[in-house]
């Protein structure tokens, strides 16, 4: 059986659903991609067992349908010098030798019978449908990932949950520390849903949604969701659990209200965290009249720095401290050209939202604060 197929084309689908395999897998044969050839479309699958991601491909020439299975790391890394070429694979099926032949050479490997690879089938019952354009879906993913949790007594908040209403879809993440919410109007359920997509695979459509231009199709149930693409398709196992009352721990009707440039007070931060403790990374803002001071300090070291960035506030004085850290990762995730801090006292979480809103959204990102010592 003989196919030929484009280099870079081949090695392009390879590299993006190679992220999917673990580096240590349950199943040996999970540490294989498996090809299908059908009609001279070639499609691909790589799976952990709880996540699988399916691109295809048309082949330049096919002789045969065919399936079999071949080690991911062995050919991604005998297809990465190779120049964009045709590339033509022979394959014996009595003894699975693969030759693959290109310009200036070949090489020879060793499949796997595809009959070993389990078969991801979806259940169809009670399946839950939407449908979402591809950027929307690119912005709710990337401005959540950052605040999803690696924790495994609490595995709910170990990703992006999606909260589907009559009138709006909400993207929500936290770890107890930071939470966002983005709030989307133009996408409407036609009933209540709400599902928690796993961080890995909300990893990989971050990956892979920029590449797409057309609408993304969201099928789901209690354990299982199906997005499909128009070059790839995910089916991956959700997490199952109750999400917490995101809405409950924003604080509401907040007093005092400080309009920043958002870039001016990123800048400020990264160079006044150097000075501040590496473990804690505490940073302290203390609101004045149309200024906010940002200071660090490092007593074991006697290092500290302090900046004044030019705001808009005119309330009373207010120190607050927050994790420096968490805080520029907020401000990396919230674009704009202006940011709105609300604070009610130096004990409850801070809330910051852009200064202008993008159109049918509402964005709000919260966190909480750190005790001061002084």
């Amino acid at each position: 059986m003989k196919f030929i197929v484009s280099s870079s084309a081949l090695f392009n689908r390879l590299q993006t659903i190679g992220r999917v395999i673990n580096s240590k897998n349950t199943l040996p044969i999970l540490d294989c991609f498996l090809f299908e050839i059908q009609d001279n479309i070639l499609t691909i699958t790589a799976s952990d067992s709880e996540t699988t991601l399916i691109t295809s491909l048309e082949l330049v020439e096919s002789d045969a349908n065919t399936r079999f299975c071949i080690n991911a790391k062995t050919i991604q890394d005998s297809m990465k010098e190779i120049a964009e070429q045709p590339l033509s694979f022979d394959i014996n099926p009595d003894n699975m030798e693969i030759t693959a032949n290109y310009q200036n050479g070949r090489f020879n490997i060793v499949g796997q019978s595809a009959d070993e690879y389990p078969e991801m089938n979806l259940p169809q019952e009670d399946m839950k449908g939407l449908v979402i354009p591809a950027e929307t879906m690119l912005n709710g993913i990337n401005r959540c990932l950052f605040a999803t949790a690696d924790d495994e007594l609490r595995p709910v908040m170990n990703g992006v949950y999606f909260d589907i209403q009559a009138d709006n879809l909400t993207f929500v993440s936290t770890d107890g520390h930071k939470l966002v919410r983005n709030r989307n109007y133009t996408i409407k359920g036609d009933q209540p849903a709400a599902f928690i997509l796993p961080k890995k695979p909300a990893t990989i459509l971050k990956n892979l949604l920029p590449k797409e231009s057309d609408d993304v199709t969201l099928r789901f149930n209690e354990r299982n969701a199906y997005i499909t693409m128009e070059s790839s398709r995910i089916i991956c196992r959700l997490i199952e659990g109750r999400y917490p009352n995101y809405n409950s721990v924003i604080p509401q009707n907040n007093p005092y209200r400080v309009t920043v440039d958002r870039l001016t007070l990123l800048s400020a931060l990264k160079r006044v965290l150097i000075f501040s403790n590496q473990s804690s990374a505490l940073i302290k803002l203390h609101l004045e009249s149309n200024q906010l001071v940002v200071s660090g300090q490092d007593i074991d070291y006697s290092t500290s720095a302090e900046e004044r960035v030019p705001c808009e506030y005119g309330d009373s004085p207010m120190n607050i401290g927050f994790k420096g850290t968490f805080l520029i990762d907020i401000l990396n995730n919230m674009g704009g050209e202006n940011v709105i801090i609300e604070l009610a006292d130096p004990s409850r979480a801070g809330v910051i939202v852009p200064a202008e809103q993008e159109e049918n959204e509402d964005l709000l990102m919260l966190l909480m604060p750190m005790m001061l010592n002084d």
